[in-house]
């Protein structure tokens, strides 16, 4: 307790400027981390293109940013191969179709070696079908399609530009071209709108 209170004592005498230099310091290096780390799955990642899907339109355009849906957003039970998976991390092998678009091949609950021209990405359960009908354990039919995440559902665009992409979401083509390392990580590349490059992101 002596050492405790010694502790206490002793923080409560730094100045709180220099509280307040430190907690701008942790800020400032883990936002430096953050786009450090965005710009090595950038620079790094194989590039993938994803068929987005429609979403509701009051939930496509939120400020500067749009909220991107995908084919492999929504994961169906027999791409797991008789594996039970309801929560948690997932991994998908993606496998470029004719178009050059890629498609899930499979589902697993652990990452699992690929070849080229297949891709593996990471993602996450954020919902699924028998979410209030069955606990956590337990596994059926109606606990799919799993809904997943990927880390690339929201895109930014320049500031005061959102409004150029309200019309996109109704009738027009979006593509995504994703950068995905060999861990599974990914992150937007590009966003393409009836195939061409609408906006390309900036490594930093």
């Amino acid at each position: 307790m002596i050492r405790i209170s010694s502790l206490a004592g002793l923080f409560h005498r730094i100045p709180r400027a220099v509280l307040f230099g430190i907690a701008a310091l942790v800020q400032l290096a883990s936002l430096t981390m953050m786009v450090v780390d965005r710009a090595w799955i950038l620079r790094d990642g194989t590039e993938v293109t994803l068929q987005t899907v429609p979403v509701d339109p009051h939930d496509f355009l939120r400020g500067d940013y749009v909220v991107l849906s995908y084919d492999i957003s929504r994961v169906p039970k027999d791409l797991f191969e008789g594996q039970a998976v309801v929560s948690g991390p997932v991994y998908l092998t993606l496998r470029p179709d004719t178009n050059g678009i890629y498609k899930a091949a499979s589902a697993h609950r652990e990452a699992v070696p690929v070849q080229s021209p297949d891709v593996l990405i990471r993602g996450r359960v954020t919902r699924r079908a028998c979410h209030y009908r069955k606990p956590a354990t337990e596994v059926d039919d109606r606990c799919y399609p799993l809904r997943v995440s990927y880390n690339i559902e929201h895109y930014f665009v320049p500031q005061g530009e959102g409004r150029k992409l309200e019309g996109m979401n109704n009738g027009r083509r979006i593509t995504v071209v994703a950068a995905v390392l060999p861990s599974g990580r990914a992150a937007i590349k590009r966003l393409l709108v009836d195939g061409h490059p609408d906006y390309e992101e900036p490594w930093y």
